[in-house]
């Protein structure tokens, strides 16, 4: 790339430096470089070298569209071998971010070498850029170490419903990338979190387990027949097609409140079913008790007057 750099080397070398740099006799020496043809001859020779880079960007960017297209046809390779290896989607996901980078670092060098550019020196830039970046980034490689951990650990996977503890945030992980984890909220939001804060946060998974517990909680007045609310409760689970009739499923005393008798009524269903159960229990508990004459009380003081 030298050949292109006009101000370097000597007169015979480069003629047009001699003119440029001596502003004071620039018309005299280019009018006597004129005259002893060092000018026409530089020109000539100016030509073929500029062909000569002509030529080599032409092959790079050559180069470059060739290898982006070999890089797309090695991450399907990736992509299917991984998938006949039944390889966690998550994990699918990461090794195929990860891959395209390297790829394209390593196609960029190969380019770079290809327009003669020294490899010893594209390593020394490589790694001095490396140092300074790796400095600047402390954060980015804390999010790469947080990936690999995810992926080795396993605490959640693409496909389950996370609460983050840390931001509060929470959704069903759709992507596992090299830094970052994406979530799709329940309202369809995209929310991006760090692997480095995912890795170091208390993650609840919400879908990791097949089956449910849920809990509605209700309360009945002290007025009311605590045993016929029990029974009634009971027969409206058995009734519905969504609790898991082989574990636990009852009405329970939860505790003896200032105005009422709180209940909990308790049952199983698939973690698929969870919320549709839950606002539907919720809904048929209150038309239960209110076909089986039990008050649901409110909030309620009772004022006793004493005469002095």
């Amino acid at each position: 790339m030298q050949e292109l750099f006009l101000l370097s080397g000597n007169v015979e070398e480069n003629p047009i430096a001699a003119v440029l740099t001596d502003p004071v006799n620039g018309l005299a020496n280019a009018e006597n470089l004129f005259k002893s043809g060092v000018i026409k001859s530089y020109l000539t020779g100016l030509a073929p070298k500029a062909l000569n880079v002509g030529i080599r960007i032409v092959i790079a960017a050559v180069l470059f569209v060739v290898g982006i297209q070999l890089i797309k046809l090695v991450r399907k390779l990736i992509s299917k071998a991984m998938s006949k290896a039944k390889a966690d989607m998550g994990v699918k996901q990461f090794v195929d971010s990860f891959a395209n980078a390297a790829l394209i670092v390593l196609l960029i060098m190969f380019v770079a070498i290809q327009c003669g550019i020294d490899a010893a020196s594209i390593v020394a830039i490589i790694g001095s850029v490396g140092v300074a970046i790796s400095l600047a980034v402390q954060g980015s490689l804390s999010n790469l170490i947080g990936g690999v951990l995810i992926l080795l650990l396993k605490p959640f996977s693409v496909g389950d419903y996370i609460v983050d503890s840390n931001s509060g945030k929470e959704g069903t992980v759709i992507e596992i990338k090299i830094f970052h984890t994406r979530l799709r909220t329940f309202d369809n939001m995209i929310v991006v979190l760090p692997n480095g804060n995912l890795a170091n946060s208390v993650i609840t998974n919400v879908t990791k387990e097949k089956n449910r517990r849920i809990d509605v909680k209700v309360s009945i007045s002290y007025s009311s027949d605590i045993d016929k609310a029990k029974e009634a409760l009971c027969e409206m689970l058995e009734k519905d097609e969504s609790v898991l009739k082989d574990k636990e499923h009852r009405a329970i005393v939860d505790a003896l409140s200032e105005s009422s008798v709180d209940l909990i009524v308790r049952f199983w269903v698939k973690t698929k079913d969870y919320w549709d159960s839950y606002y539907r229990i919720t809904e048929n508990t209150k038309k239960t008790l209110d076909s089986a004459g039990i008050t649901i009380p409110f909030p309620q003081v009772d004022v006793h007057m004493i005469d002095r």
